[in-house]
C-alpha cells in the first residue's frame, strides 16, 4: 500500500507551457481599437423658392432683383424675357409710363407655370403747363442725315448685352453736384405734351468735373466724335440688359469694349452737343424701358 502512495506522489502535477502567458498578460497585449468617428453630417442646401422672390423700387421708372422659382427653364415680365442666371437670379425694371400692374411669369421643367402679379405703383411726374404752342414739324432731311447713323450706333450698343454682374450692385453717385433736371419731367404745350425728360441732370458749376463709374460694366460705345444731340457719348453696359448713358462729356477716359469697375475714373462733365452749359445727362434703360436713376442711388448728392 505504501508503494502505490509513493509511485502516486512521483507523478508530476500538469502546469502551463512555459512559453503561454498569462490570462491577464494575454489580454494586455491585444492591440486597441476605437471606432471611427461618425462623419459630420453637412448642411442641407437651402431650398429654392417654390414661387418668385424679389425686391426693389416698385414703381414707375423703377426696378426688381429677384429668383425666379425651382426648377425654372424661362421666367417674363410682361412680354420681356428675362437674362436668369444658373441659381435663378434676375433683373428686371418698369418704364416710366409702366401701367399699374405688371405680371411675372416662370415656365417650370415640367410644364406647369407660376405667375405673381408685380403693383407698380405711379409717380407724380414733375409737369409744366406752358401757354405756347408746341413746334410743328419733324426734323430736317439734312438733319436726319446726320442723325440716322448717331441712332443706329446708339440702337447696336444697346442690343450688346453684355456679361457683367453690375446689375446687381448698389449704384453709388457718378458725381455728385446739383439737380438741375429730373427724369420723367415734360412740358405740356396747350395741351398737347411734349417729350419727357429721359435721364438725370447733375450741375457742378464747372466742365471737367471727373465722373466715375456707378456700377461695374463693360463700355459699349465710346463715341468717336461728338453727336449731334449728345456730344460726348458713353455707354456702359451693366448685364442683364441694364445700362447707362453719360452725355454732353468733355472728354472720355475709357475706350470702347473695355471692363470698368464701379468707382473708376470715366470721363468728365462737359457741354458737348446740344446743352445749355456743362452739366451730366445720365440716363439709364433695361431694354426698352426707359427708368430713374434717382432710384438706383443712396439718399445723397445734390
Amino acid at each position: 500500500m505504501s508503494g502505490a502512495i509513493a509511485l502516486a506522489a512521483c507523478v508530476p502535477q500538469a502546469s502551463e507551457p512555459a512559453d503561454t502567458p498569462a490570462p491577464q498578460a494575454a489580454a494586455a497585449a491585444q492591440p486597441v481599437t476605437h471606432a471611427p468617428a461618425p462623419a459630420p453630417t453637412p448642411a442641407p442646401a437651402p431650398a429654392k423658392p417654390a414661387v418668385f422672390s424679389y425686391s426693389g423700387e416698385l414703381t414707375q421708372g423703377g426696378w426688381i432683383r429677384g429668383e425666379a422659382p425651382a426648377g425654372t427653364t424661362e421666367a417674363w415680365l410682361g412680354e420681356q424675357k428675362l437674362d436668369l442666371d444658373a441659381d435663378g437670379s434676375f433683373f428686371a425694371a418698369f418704364d416710366r409710363d409702366a401701367d399699374p400692374s405688371a405680371m411675372l411669369k416662370a415656365v417650370l421643367a415640367d410644364g406647369r407655370e407660376i405667375t405673381r402679379q408685380i403693383i407698380v405703383s405711379p409717380r407724380d411726374w414733375q409737369i409744366e403747363h406752358v401757354n405756347v404752342a408746341r413746334r410743328s414739324g419733324g426734323a430736317s432731311e439734312s438733319f436726319m442725315r446726320i442723325r440716322r447713323p448717331e441712332l443706329e450706333q446708339i440702337w447696336k450698343a444697346r442690343a450688346v448685352h453684355a456679361q457683367s454682374d453690375g446689375w446687381s450692385q448698389d449704384f453709388i453717385w457718378p458725381v455728385t453736384g446739383r439737380i438741375s433736371g429730373r427724369f420723367g419731367s415734360q412740358r405740356i404745350y396747350r395741351g398737347e405734351p411734349g417729350s419727357y425728360h429721359t435721364g438725370l441732370d447733375i450741375a457742378t458749376g464747372e466742365s471737367g468735373t471727373p465722373i466715375v463709374a456707378p456700377a461695374d460694366g463693360v463700355v459699349v460705345l465710346a463715341t468717336k466724335k461728338p453727336f449731334s444731340l449728345e456730344g460726348n457719348l458713353l455707354i456702359i453696359d451693366h448685364g442683364k440688359g441694364l445700362n447707362s448713358a453719360f452725355l454732353h462729356l468733355s472728354r472720355m477716359d475709357v475706350a470702347q469694349g473695355s471692363q470698368v469697375k464701379q468707382g473708376q475714373l470715366i470721363g468728365a462733365i462737359g457741354s458737348s452737343g446740344r446743352a445749355t452749359g456743362p452739366h451730366l445727362h445720365w440716363s439709364i434703360k433695361w431694354n426698352d424701358a426707359r427708368l430713374d436713376p434717382l432710384l438706383f442711388l443712396p439718399e445723397k448728392g445734390g
